[in-house]
This record gives C-alpha cells, structure tokens and sequence, in this order.
C-alpha cells in the first residue's frame, strides 16, 4: 500500500510539472514529463495505472502532439514485457484508442494492429485478425518506408486467404504492382526529401525487397490456385525463378523450373502461354532436367503426341509432384488429358483440311462422341475455326471466305496464269529463233 501511495504522490507531483510544461507551450518539458509518468507505472509495474495515465495523458486539454507521440512510442516498448496475454492485449487497446484519428502517430497504430492481429490469430481468431488488420489503409501513410508498406499489405493478402476471402485478397493485392519490386531502393535513398515528410525506417524484422517480392509470388500462387488459373501460376514461378539468390542455387531453381514446366504444360493455348513456352526451352538451365526439356519439346513440334505413351513416362515424376506439395490441385491430370488433346487437335487442324471424325477419334486414340465435344469445346473458346458436317460425319477446317478475298485469291492465280503463258511464248520465240538461224547456217 504504501508503494501505491508513493507512485501516486510521485505521478501527481510529475502532473502538475507537465500541466506547467504544457501551459508554458515547452515541448521537450511536456514530453520528458509525460514520459517519465509512463516510466515510474511501468517501473512499479503497475499496468492498470499505467493505461489509466496514457488515456488521461492524451485527452488533456490542449496537449501536444510531440508529447502524445513520445508516449505511444515508448508505450509500445513495454508490450513485449507485459506479464501475460491480457495485459498485454488492454495495453494495444489503450494505445490504439490513444492514437485514433490522429495521423502524427498512424504508423504506431499500425504497428499496433499488426501485434494485435498476430496474437488473434495465434489464439486462432483468423477472421477477427483479418477484420482487424484490413482497418488500415497503409497505402496512404507517406512517412511509412516502402517495405513496411508492402510487408503490411501482404500480411492483409495473407489473412484474406487463410479466411478463404478470396475476392478480398484480391482487391489487396492489387494495391501493390509488381514493377515495384524491379526498383532500385540505392538510388532511392540519394534522393532528397523535399517537404516535412520524412520517411521511416523499416523495423528490423521487416523483411528485404527480394524477399518481399517471393512472398508476394508465393500468396499470388495461392490465390490462382484456388481458380486453377495455370498459366499465372506459372508466370508466378518465373517471377520466383528470376530472383538472384534462387537463380544462384541449383537446390532452389530445379524444383521452381520443374513447377515452370508443369504448368506451361497445362495451361490453355494461347500467345502468352507460347511465349512463355518457347522462353523456357530457351533457357539453358533446362538442360539440367532433360526429361521436362523433351516434354515441352513435344509440345512445340506440330506432331500428335499419343496420350498412353506420355502418362506412361511421366505419370511418376507428376505424383512426386503432387505429392511434394499441394501445388497441383486434384483436377490436375483430368487437365493435364485436356491440354494433350487440345494439342492434338490443333496439330490435325494444321495438317488437313477436311477429315473424317472417324479418323479424327482414331488420332486423338478417342471416342467418336468424345472427340466431336472436345472439338466443338475448342471452337466455342475460339481456339481454332472448324465446321462438322454431322450427316457425313466430316470435319472441315476451312475458314469460310468473303466475295473480296474469294476475287482477290481468283486475281492473284490469274496473274500467275498470264506470267506463266507469257514466260512460255517467250521461251517459244527463242527456240524458234536459234532454230532458224541454225538452218541458215
């Protein structure tokens, strides 16, 4: 008790110091004296006293915003020692209430949030720590550094996916566009700052650019797996593939080039998947795991790849895949049989211009009825141009010309036909003509 009435006698008497500090309009007297409140509760550990006095400190009448942002910040420095989870948990609340609405301590707020989110989720509270932390628009806080920003944001992204919010994730991650990550942060810093803005440093524990830009792929990755978007998660992995500290280790750039491969090889035919395509076998690296540089290889050359053959070869390096992490989703064979056809198909289309569905289903090594429905799925997703004649059982790939392209291609062969009558006469006439001289002689 009487340590009580001592703290008591001690913090009215620094009070009434501070009251003349703040009257007086001195900020550095304010802020020593609110300070050294803060001190003598935490000193006493009197944690009740000690949020009691930051509420009253920062409602008192005119007080200065030095003041009020020295205390948080040396608020914040005691709640890693507050002796269990409550405590700890009322002191955040209190100094999240203190620095409501207020932008000189938006940072600290932040920061609050995030320690308050992570112990809600350690307690298994993934909603309410993702509710908590999406509060904060980090975005618009210009004293904030770069990498906080994005370690913030990211962390947002996260708890979004682990709540399965997926449409939020999205709409969080789109705050941060991936150029940012190509920036040179050296020649950032020689800029000068012009304003009273003065941007922070980044806390310790917050992570480097390079390894904020593999996290961010790494959640990207999550979230396209859940719509088995293939061909992003494989830009995904090349994003991961180009960060020097992975291109420089074989035991990290194999298993990412094997993914690469995987996925190029199930995602749908398009330019971007081709570039993509092509850009990889390019690479040198490739080499180093010949059997995916033969897979991609049968990709590209225009010939029909037989189904059976190439599950037989690679069914085993696809489950250890499967089964090393859950980047393949379950539907990922059913696809992988998808893709296969659809290159098929495109191959026949380039060889032939009619064929038979007969024939067609005996090249796919399909069904008849099965062959015609992944045909017409590839003609409504515009993949190729085909016609079936159902009656005849015929399948046309054709384009069907206009009247200007029918009468230009009719123009083009006779322009052809009438050079090739005139290089003939020509040919004729000099015949003709070494032959007469040849009988005059």
């Amino acid at each position: 008790m009487a340590n009580t009435g001592n703290l008591d006698a001690a913090i009215e008497q620094l009070l009434n110091v501070e009251k003349q500090m703040r009257l007086a309009g001195d900020v550095a007297g304010t802020r020593k004296a609110a300070t050294d409140i803060l001190q003598l509760c935490f000193d006493a550990r009197a944690w009740k006293t000690l949020n009691d006095q930051i509420v009253v400190l920062s409602k008192r009448r005119g007080q200065l915003k030095q003041a009020v942002t020295a205390m948080v910040q040396q608020a914040m420095q005691y709640i890693d020692e507050t002796p269990d989870i409550e405590t700890r948990i009322e002191l955040i609340k209190t100094l999240n209430s203190v620095s409501a609405g207020k932008i000189y301590v938006e940072i600290e707020r932040a920061r609050l949030i995030k320690k308050l989110a992570k112990i809600k989720e350690e307690q298994g509270l993934i909603a309410e720590a993702a509710d908590l932390m999406q509060e904060i628009a980090v975005e618009t806080f210009g004293a904030m550094a770069k990498t906080e920003k994005i370690a913030f944001i990211l962390e947002q992204v996260r708890l979004c996916l682990d709540r399965q919010d997926y449409v939020r994730a999205q709409i969080l991650s789109r705050k941060i566009s991936p150029r940012v990550f190509d920036a040179d942060l050296s020649k950032e810093k020689k800029k000068p700052k012009e304003g009273d803005n003065v941007v922070e440093e980044a806390p310790a524990d917050i992570p480097s650019l390079l390894e904020l830009k593999q996290i961010y792929y790494e959640l990207m990755i999550r979230y396209y797996s859940h719509n088995n978007d293939y061909l992003e998660i494989c830009r995904c992995y090349k994003a991961i593939y180009e960060i020097p500290s992975v291109k420089e280790d074989p035991a990290k750039w194999i298993p990412i080039l094997r993914k690469i491969c995987w996925y190029l090889v199930l995602a749908p035919y398009d330019p971007m998947q081709s570039s993509l395509l092509n850009s990889t076998l390019e690479d040198k690296n490739i080499s180093e795991i010949p059997n995916f540089k033969l897979l991609l290889k049968q990709l590209v050359t225009m010939e029909v790849i037989q189904w059976t053959t190439l599950w037989d070869t690679y069914k085993s390096d696809f489950e250890n895949e499967k089964a090393s992490g859950k980047s393949l989703g379950e539907k990922a064979a059913e696809d992988l049989r998808q893709r296969i056809i659809e290159h098929n198909i495109l191959v026949v289309s380039k060889y032939y211009a009619r064929i038979t569905l007969k024939r067609l289903a005996e090249l796919l090594c399909l069904s008849i009825q099965d062959a015609e429905k992944h045909l017409s799925d590839m003609v409504v997703s515009k993949a190729l141009v085909a016609k079936i004649d159902r009656p005849m059982g015929i399948v046309c790939f054709q384009t069907a010309k206009d009247s200007n392209e029918i009468l230009n291609s009719w123009a083009a062969n006779l322009e052809k036909l009438l050079d090739l009558v005139e290089k003939s006469c020509h040919q004729i006439h000099k015949e003709t003509m070494v032959h007469k001289a040849a009988l005059k002689v």
